[in-house]
């Protein structure tokens, strides 16, 4: 059976929404990890990433994020992705993904940037991947009205993975 495993050093997992409804700020989470195995020539894959890595490099924003009002880390650990039947040479890869115990349909957009064998022999496939959820979607309703009008937050948060896969093939030993 062939399987892919994320390759964490050489993986970025982001987010961007938009701020006083006129700049944008960005975030990552640097701790996840994810697989996909392969069944009848289509992958399925399995992600997930810890809520309390979050990182927008705003130490006081970051606190707010896994507290109760966003994330609520210790309620909720994790983020997680799950699809079956993923082809490499899709554009989209639909699935569910889980956030505060919330479950709902997602579809991503995929481009499969190919194969390369790095100098330790080890074969690496890189996917850029994007899409959109909406915060209200997952419990995620924090937000601050303007004086302008407005909210300081937007509903919807704009996803943005780099990912690089290391290929593992399990070999079957004869007894």
């Amino acid at each position: 059976m062939e399987k892919l495993i994320i390759d964490r050093t050489h993986s970025e997992i982001g987010f961007k929404i938009k701020h006083l409804m006129i700049s944008t700020v960005r975030g990552n989470f640097s701790e996840f990890e994810g697989s996909a195995e392969k069944e009848n020539d289509k992958y399925s894959v399995e992600f997930s990433l810890k809520t309390s890595s979050v990182n927008t490099n705003n130490t006081d924003r970051d606190k707010h994020l896994v507290g109760p009002d966003f994330f609520d880390s210790e309620k909720y650990p994790t983020i997680d992705f799950m699809s079956r039947y993923f082809d490499f040479n899709s554009p989209t890869i639909n699935g569910y993904i889980s956030i505060k115990g919330i479950t709902k349909p997602i579809s991503l957009n995929v481009v499969y940037n190919g194969a390369n064998v790095d100098p330790w022999g080890n074969t690496k496939h890189g996917f850029e991947i994007s899409g959109k959820i909406s915060r209200k979607d997952f419990d995620l309703n924090w937000n601050s009205p303007l004086s302008t009008g407005g909210l300081l937050l937007d509903d919807e948060v704009n996803l943005n993975l780099d990912i690089q896969m290391t290929e593992l093939v399990e070999q079957l030993e004869s007894a």
